[in-house]
């Protein structure tokens, strides 16, 4: 069975006007918000964002406020899901 690499435009398509939550590489820290358009380089613009890190002693997630519109650079994701959603999405070619 040969790997078929799958394109994740269409899923982060599907997710446009939800709200969504996206993980950052660095620091833990993930921002939550409508997501209002991702470009052709996968670049994210959520609207209504809130930016959330790690609480002491790794307590859970912790508010570091509302910061409205937020766009963030491709390279800075690590992943990106649907708000309240459970288990995996299934992607298909």
């Amino acid at each position: 069975m040969a790997f078929v690499p799958l394109n994740p435009r269409p899923m982060l398509q599907q997710l446009v006007n939800e709200e969504v939550i996206v993980r950052l590489k660095w620091n833990q820290q993930e921002y939550t918000g409508r997501l209002v358009s991702v470009d052709s380089y996968m670049n994210i613009q959520l609207s209504g964002a809130e930016e959330w890190t790690v609480g002491a002693n790794d307590a859970g997630m912790k508010s570091e406020g509302v910061l409205g519109q937020v766009l963030i650079r491709c390279n800075n994701v690590l992943w990106i899901s649907a708000r309240g959603q459970k288990g995996d999405v299934k992607m298909e070619g």
